[in-house]
């Protein structure tokens, strides 16, 4: 009886790693053939004339397992050679090509097996089986999968193809995740190729021609990364074997007849994906040799030349002109374009010719030149651009700063930049606005001497010399932030941490809530700036609230007197698009009842919230209060907060009123977002993991003050309700002083911070965490 898996294990110069890989397919020397891999499985090993221990390793652990098999080559003929003769040995119904230096988590096998075996019986067995994975680093640390958001919740739960789950082609092409049917494959008539990148002459055609695809959302494999040796860290001329594989990918489309004729949507994804790789080999430093560079490059464009699709479509915005450049073989250009991420001056000079093509990049050009000529114009100043969420309006701490600032230096005039007109009209009464690239913006831009944001400005629009750039951020950390997520690709989402580097050497200021968020920013955020250790302006509001201010935010919000009134605030989690909160709010609405409002704000990333629900006589009221502009006003309406990981609950606590925090994906949240401290051991206030804890911890009132009082102590410690003024007077001059207070101690440093060095190349050496 043949079995059902048959592992395919090609072997070269791996003798520290063998035995490793062996014991997690059941074939080490540590388990007997009872206790190892089940009988559904064969290991067939191909020793790929490896010049050391390999092979004696390999026939040691045969002869005491009839599963594993051993073939030694007469010559040694690299990866895809190795696994062609392996396939050839292959009885097994489908068949898994692990490499050696690698291995499987506990438990991968069987739960592979399991999969397989409910295709026994299926009306069209699955013909690649996908598995998750994570990489491991030399240093021990690992990562998971970075295209995991692409799998996950899709009909590859359950099987499709590729054209009906076409972000399947974003994913990485390696054959190792993949466990394929082997009729299918060897129907195919594909090889692997040879030399570097061996295996996607082989993927590449078995995803496109699947009739049905699944994903295991399971980690089924270690991928060893960063290994001395490895092709992704070794300068050769071998890289330039891409190209090879590439043709034989296009030749397998050509044979099926897929994108020959006429547009085809499946076609144009491999041939992007192709041209995008090939970039990436020759953009990544230390791959291709220098002496081989613009050859390289001509490479690409003739593989560009050869195989664009009938039809074809450039992709938009920088993409898309970085593909033109290689189409006409414009290597300086591209290079320039790389290196600045700004039409060159030689692509300007071109855009008459070229303006059908690349339109969206002359206009870019265009407000470029524009900005440019305003930068020749003196500084001016008194003037002072404000900016909050990517321009999305007037909140957070720039806004407490801005009216700070027209108190304490009523002669710099604030400015602030807002995306659409729609949002200027939506600014507090004769606040000053421009609109994105329009000329009053650039000139804004352009000549402003101070700049304060949330988030950075455009990496476009470059540093002045005598500017002064105040960055505030928007939240105390919980989760791992700027560089810090270098280790969560999930949570990074394609990040260019080059490019954050490039926006933090523009700070000369960064605003710190806290302690807790000081020490964490200095490392995540690595500059020469100076940290301001003032706590947050924003919360300011909060910390001086009155009674009557509160009474009057509850009646603008609609809410009844008397009512008990709770705030639900989730956090954005990476892979999700949208608004998607695992509480159950007609639930927790249903067990609070009718003498409590339910108020749920979606995190500032989500298009939307809830929408208005109606739940019935009985049940709390539930009012979407997502679009209200200042999450302040909607803090102090309400009596007690619940949220997940939001940072939110830094701010809520300078009210010193209950909290909530539901949390019943703590341990996943952690993994792929990474976390400062472990919330669950030190919460703000009462823990639940389902809405009938959260009912319960709502309605007992105050379950957890003692827990609030640890966490204010730890995060609230600046909050005094100075933090906006002290702000100003080390950012503007100051030349008025406060309406009211004692103007001696209004601004001082708060209780318990570490005094602030004021030459900045001094704080530098805080500020960079050495």
């Amino acid at each position: 009886m043949n079995p059902l898996l048959s592992i395919v294990l090609p072997v070269h110069g791996v003798e520290l790693f063998l035995p490793r890989c062996l014991d997690s397919l059941g074939v080490g020397a540590t388990r007997t053939a009872a206790e190892g891999a089940p009988a559904e499985v064969e290991v067939i090993a191909v020793d790929d004339r490896s010049p050391d221990g390999c092979g004696a390793i390999l026939d040691d652990h045969a002869a005491r397992d009839p599963r594993l098999r051993v073939l030694h080559l007469a010559e040694n003929r690299g990866l895809g050679g190795a696994r062609t003769a392996g396939l050839a040995e292959a009885r097994g119904r489908y068949v898994w090509f692990v490499d050696s230096d690698d291995w499987l988590p506990d438990g991968a096998l069987e739960a592979v097996l399991a999969e397989l075996r409910r295709e026994r019986d299926a009306e069209q067995p699955v013909d690649v089986l996908l598995t998750d994975f994570t990489h491991v680093y030399p240093d021990g640390s690992t990562e998971p999968n970075p295209w995991r958001h692409l799998l996950t919740g899709s009909p590859l739960a359950e099987g499709c193809t590729a054209r009906e789950h076409p972000g399947v082609m974003q994913t990485v092409m390696a054959v190792w995740n993949k466990v394929f049917r082997r009729g299918f494959l060897q129907d195919l008539d594909v090889s692997f190729g040879r030399g570097y990148y061996e295996d996607i002459s082989v993927t590449y055609p078995a995803v496109v021609a699947a009739r049905r695809l699944r994903y295991l959302d399971r980690s089924c494999y270690t991928y060893r990364r960063g290994r001395p040796g490895a092709i992704t860290n070794t300068a050769s001329p071998k890289h330039a074997d891409a190209f090879a594989q590439y043709d034989a990918i296009f030749a397998f489309l050509d044979r099926r007849g897929i994108g020959t004729t006429g547009q085809d949507a499946l076609r144009n994804l491999v041939f992007n994906r192709t041209v995008k790789q090939a970039l990436t080999i020759y953009d990544t430093p230390g791959l291709v040799p220098t002496a081989l560079r613009d050859d390289f490059f001509r490479r690409i464009g003739r593989h560009f030349e050869r195989h664009r699709p009938p039809g074809y479509r450039y992709p938009a915005g920088l993409r898309g002109i970085q593909y033109r450049l290689v189409a006409t073989g414009s290597r300086r250009t591209y290079s320039e374009l790389r290196r600045t991420k700004r039409i060159p001056r030689s692509l300007r000079r071109r855009a008459g010719e070229m303006a059908p093509i690349v339109r969206k990049g002359v206009r870019s050009g265009a407000r470029y030149a524009a900005y440019s000529t305003f930068r020749r114009l003196p500084l001016d100043e008194n003037l002072a651009v404000y900016a909050a969420y990517w321009h999305r309006g007037y909140a957070c701490n720039p806004a407490a700063i801005y009216e700070k600032a027209r108190e304490l230096a009523p002669q710099v005039r604030g400015v602030w930049v807002v995306e659409t007109r729609a949002q200027a009209a939506a600014l507090p009464a004769g606040v000053p606005y421009v609109v994105v690239n329009t000329p009053a913006y650039l000139r804004a831009m352009a000549t402003a001497k101070y700049f304060v944001n949330n988030v950075n400005f455009p990496h476009t629009m470059g540093k002045r010399p005598g500017t002064v750039h105040v960055q505030t951020q928007h939240g105390t950390p919980l989760k791992s932030m700027g560089m810090d997520l270098r280790k969560y690709p999930v949570a990074a989402d394609g990040m260019d941490f080059d490019r954050l580097q490039e926006a933090v050497d523009r700070w000369d200021f960064l605003v710190s809530p806290n302690p807790h968020t000081s020490e964490h920013f200095s490392r995540a955020f690595p500059g020469r700036y100076e940290l301001l250790e003032t706590g947050y302006p924003r919360n300011d509001r909060l910390a001086g609230a009155t009674a009557a201010e509160v009474a009057a935010v509850r009646r603008r919000l609609g809410l009844a007197e008397g009512q008990r009134v709770a705030l639900y605030a989730p956090t954005h989690r990476e892979g999700q698009g949208g608004y998607v909160p695992l509480l159950d709010v007609g639930e927790l609405a249903s067990r609070l009842g009718a003498d409590w409002t339910l108020l749920v704000r979606a995190h500032y990333f989500h298009s939307g919230g809830i929408g208005e629900s109606a739940l019935g006589a009985g049940a709390a009221r539930v009012v979407d209060v997502s679009a209200h502009p200042s999450v302040e006003e909607v803090c102090l309406a309400a009596d007690a907060l619940v949220t997940d990981y939001s940072s939110l609950m830094f701010d809520y606590a300078v009210l010193d009123r209950p909290m909530v925090v539901f949390a019943p994906d703590w341990a996943e949240y952690r993994r792929v977002r990474g976390v400062y401290f472990d919330l669950l051991a030190e919460p703000p206030g009462a823990v639940a993991t389902d809405p009938l804890q959260v009912a319960d911890a709502l309605l007992a009132g105050d379950p957890a003050p003692g827990a609030r009082a640890a966490f204010r102590a730890r995060f609230c410690p600046w909050d005094d309700g100075q933090a906006s003024e002290r702000v100003v007077r080390r950012v503007f001059p100051v030349t008025a002083e406060p309406a009211r207070g004692d103007a001696s101690e209004r601004g001082s440093e708060p209780s318990g911070a570490r005094r602030t060095v004021r030459d900045g190349r001094q704080r530098a050496v805080l500020a960079t965490g050495g």
